[in-house]
């Protein structure tokens, strides 16, 4: 494997490598396009492309086979092969704190989804849909988790684009209203928690509070919360109920949302979307290799058996 190696580091090899992160997209059984296509879209002459198809078939990448007037056809890729060529190194995508077992599954499902389509994958765990957003526009990480509403606001916004769209209740399970034990919700100076680091959570509350003017509003950190109910600190807010179960102590009450309005937003939050930059800016080429081979069924599968308690969490 060393001479195959160094041999990808020749004028042919750099080829290949290029060449690689082409082939990423061609399904086996598929016709390739002809040599003096591929030539003209790498910049080089028919014959480099000649020997970098040789050298990836050397390098048990590729096997292709001629048939004819037809052209060539590709008969195998190995995708782990194909992508460890090309340069084009580990994904990695930005995700919540994975303090809830839905994350957990999430995050478990989205590793199994592009190592299965060839692609390695890594996770980093950042608190606030704006960190990640930013780690995301500075080119820090290649993909970012968020709710679809988050995701929605993000593209419209910015040079980014939504990769997938996993579903209902994919990044959380249901919101709720939070209130203190014994609190009247119409009384005034109602204390109401809210936490600016989660836009999804914000813009949630504030809807459910909507045209009160009575509000005392208390910015906190939901890490914060059960220790700001414990001492009678805040009295209501809306949160992900995947967290509350197990972080809010005796005295809390839990109570559904209202209005049909509320009720869609709190839908558009529960859905996971990854985002990634748009094609044409730097570090795009390896999300735009592994697109078309994303199995997004594997994500949610994996999610259930976590959520389950069938599958132990991996990622």
């Amino acid at each position: 494997m060393h001479d195959v190696d160094s041999r990808f580091l020749t004028r042919n090899g750099l080829a290949a490598r290029q060449l690689a992160v082409l082939l990423l997209n061609h399904a086996p059984d598929t016709r390739l396009p002809r040599v003096r296509d591929f030539a003209e879209e790498l910049g080089c002459g028919n014959g480099t492309v000649q020997a970098a198809l040789q050298l990836l078939e050397e390098a048990g990448a590729i096997a292709t086979t001629a048939r004819g007037h037809l052209g060539t056809f590709l008969v195998h890729s190995d995708r782990a092969v194909l992508w460890r060529l090309s340069g084009l190194g580990t994904l990695l995508a930005a995700m919540p704190l994975p303090y809830s077992r839905r994350y957990e599954g999430l995050a478990t499902g989205l590793r199994g989804a592009f190592e299965q389509a060839g692609a390695p994958f890594a996770v980093t765990f950042m608190r606030g849909a704006g960190a990640r957003t930013a780690a995301l526009l500075d080119g820090k990480v290649d993909l970012v988790v968020l709710s679809r509403f988050a995701a929605d606001q993000l593209v419209a916004e910015h040079p980014v684009e939504l990769v997938a769209d996993l579903g209902p209740a994919t990044y959380v399970g249901e919101h709720g209203m939070l209130v203190r034990h014994g609190v009247d919700l119409e009384a005034p100076g109602l204390r109401v928690a809210v936490d600016h680091a989660s836009e999804d959570l914000r813009m949630l509350v504030e809807r459910v509070f909507a045209g009160r003017r009575d509000i005392e509003w208390r910015e906190v950190s939901y890490m914060q919360l059960r220790d700001l109910f414990a001492r009678h600190e805040v009295d209501a807010t809306v949160w992900n109920l995947d967290e509350a179960q197990d972080r809010l102590g005796i005295g809390v009450d839990v109570l559904p949302l209202g209005d049909e309005v509320t009720q869609e937003l709190a839908l558009r939050n529960s859905s996971a979307a990854v985002i990634g930059r748009k094609e044409g800016k730097d570090g795009t080429k390896a999300l735009g290799a592994v697109r078309d081979a994303l199995d997004l069924s594997v994500v949610t599968r994996m999610q259930s058996e976590v959520l389950r308690g069938e599958r132990t969490p991996s990622y």
